[in-house]
């Protein structure tokens, strides 16, 4: 996998939420053009920033013109916390609290400040997006999921306004029915894509390419006109 349009400028940035500081990744589109909006990344269990999946997805994103956000969800003590009793990572509504305190965050800091956001969740991480699209109604303007349980966002689903797209692999069953669950509960725009003959990390030839694909055409659909 690779992605080559062009060079990607980053900058390594500390995010204050839920009470620690935490540390990410901007990533922004190569040249000097505003970008079209700021995608931030919730990853899943047992993940980081430094998710090689989440990654080419976001040097997509930011060849498409738009700015990225990967972070960490726990600090260090945490995640060898979580390494010995596997709780944190399940913590859904203390990963969202983080979630939303970046959202919170980056409306403030200037070099993203203004820009439509859009929410990018991978396994159980899509659940924590969208209980913090919930939460923020006025900031998370789309909302995609990879592979994700949006079905772990409970009471939060009827109340996510914004246009989501669920992206699952078509051998991903038992995922596929939780989402297509999840989508019956959700009242905003939402779509199901089931990607041919992938399962549930998109490890298949060209299944990631197109879960790229997908996204970066849901954000740009969404955010272009949010934000115009």
């Amino acid at each position: 996998m690779s992605v080559t349009a062009g060079e990607t400028h980053r900058q390594a940035v500390v995010v204050p939420a839920g009470g620690v500081k935490l540390p990410g990744d901007l990533g922004f589109p190569p040249g000097e053009a505003k970008p079209r909006g700021l995608v931030v990344f919730v990853h899943g269990s047992g993940s980081s920033r430094l998710s090689p999946r989440n990654r080419y997805v976001a040097e997509a994103l930011n060849a498409g013109g738009l700015a990225t956000l990967l972070m960490d969800l726990l600090t260090e003590p945490e995640e060898a916390e979580d390494l010995l009793t596997r709780s944190l990572r399940f913590d859904i509504e203390l990963l969202a609290g983080r979630v939303v305190g970046a959202l919170d965050w980056a409306g403030e800091s200037p070099a993203t400040r203004g820009l439509p956001v859009g929410l990018f969740g991978a396994s159980t991480g899509a659940a924590a997006a969208l209980i913090a699209a919930a939460a923020r109604p006025e900031k998370v303007l789309a909302v995609v999921s990879r592979g994700g349980r949006p079905d772990l966002a409970g009471r939060a689903l009827p109340l996510v306004r914004a246009p989501t797209l669920l992206i699952v692999g078509g051998n991903d069953r038992l995922v596929r029915e939780l989402n297509e669950q999840a989508l019956i509960q959700m009242g905003a725009e939402r779509h199901l894509e089931v990607v041919p003959g992938a399962t549930h990390l998109f490890e298949e030839p060209g299944t990631l390419e197109e879960v790229t694909r997908l996204a970066r055409e849901w954000f740009l659909k969404h955010l272009a006109v949010s934000g115009s």
